[in-house]
Formats: C-alpha cells, sequence, structure tokens
C-alpha cells in the first residue's frame, strides 16, 4: 500500500470514528433535552433497542424513553469510554454510561445507574447509525436527592437546564449575559 492510499484508509477510519461517536452523543443529548429529531437522528429506520425492560422497534422505544423521562424532574445520560470495531459500513461499539435522575414521585428519589450501550451501526447514505442497541446495566444505586425544589429557588443566580429547545445549549449564537432587574 502506497503512502497516499494508506493516508486516505487512516482518514477514513478517523472520519468514521468521529462520526460514530458523534452518532453517540445526538443520542445523549436527543434524550436529556427530549428532542424528538436529535433522539431520533441516532439510529436508522428499523433499529432495535433492547433497553432496560424494553425491547422494540427504535419509534417505540423513543416514545417509552420520554413517558419514563417525564417521570422525573432531572436526567442526564453521560458517556465515557468508548471503543469501536469498524469493518467497512458496519461497526461494533462499547460505550460505558452513567445515568443520574431524579424521580418526581417519592419526591427528590435519586437513581444512579451504570453500564453500556452495545450497539451495532452501519453506514447508510453516507450517515452512520445505531441499527442494533442492547443496554446492559452493572449497577443501579438509589437515594435521596438533596437537591430539592427549594434548594433550586434560593440560588436565583444558578441557570438550570430545560428538556426542551429553550435549554441554553440550543441557543445560536449563544451570548454569556443575564436579564437585569
Amino acid at each position: 500500500m502506497g503512502d497516499d492510499e494508506q493516508l486516505k484508509e487512516q482518514v477514513r477510519n478517523l472520519t468514521d470514528r468521529a462520526e460514530i461517536h458523534d452518532c453517540l452523543q445526538r443520542y445523549a443529548r436527543g434524550i436529556d433535552r427530549q428532542d424528538r429529531e436529535l433522539l431520533r437522528s441516532a439510529y436508522h429506520d428499523g433499529a432495535v433497542d433492547d433497553h432496560v425492560g424494553f425491547v422494540g422497534l427504535v419509534d417505540d422505544f423513543i416514545d417509552w424513553a420520554f413517558a419514563y423521562h417525564q417521570t422525573q424532574t432531572r436526567h442526564q445520560h453521560y458517556l465515557l469510554n468508548h471503543s469501536v470495531d469498524i469493518d467497512g459500513d458496519t461497526a461494533h461499539s462499547e460505550t460505558y454510561y452513567l445515568f443520574v435522575g431524579t424521580d418526581r414521585e417519592p419526591a427528590n428519589h435519586l437513581t444512579i445507574s451504570g453500564g453500556r450501550y452495545v450497539d451495532r451501526l452501519e453506514r447508510r447514505d453516507g450517515r452512520w447509525g445505531i441499527t442494533h442497541r442492547v443496554c446492559v446495566v452493572e449497577f443501579n444505586a438509589e437515594s435521596q436527592s438533596q437537591i430539592t425544589d427549594e434548594v433550586i429557588a434560593m440560588m436565583p443566580q444558578v441557570r438550570f437546564g430545560t428538556r426542551d429547545t429553550t435549554d441554553p445549549s440550543y441557543d445560536r449564537p449563544l451570548v454569556a449575559a443575564r436579564a437585569t432587574s
């Protein structure tokens, strides 16, 4: 293999890895912001998700996940260690996750869960997307959150996230300024 071919292969591999990583980031951001279009963009049509008691097609999974997260006041999905094996237009990845959420009922019930997303992805029409996902739970811990609505009310200068497109992460251009009283 010549230098040009080797360089092209390296660039393709790095590009594929970056696009797969971006795909998984769209999943986490989409589910945390309750942005259906963004979340759906992480999957291909016909994708199947096996996810903590749910097994089914992607659109049904999104309905199930959004309904679950509506029972919570706050939640975040963190993506951690990530590895991927790429073979042409197919890839298999393993991504460690950490999930933290507080429930509405019982009030301030805190769940911390960790595990791995084991994914099969395909490149279709130039776009990487999940075709099969198995969510492997490694641990789950529950307790009472110390962050209550009363505590939040005592922090008027703190900006809190929203689970929709009014969240500051959607602001273009982003401006770091506050309204003055």
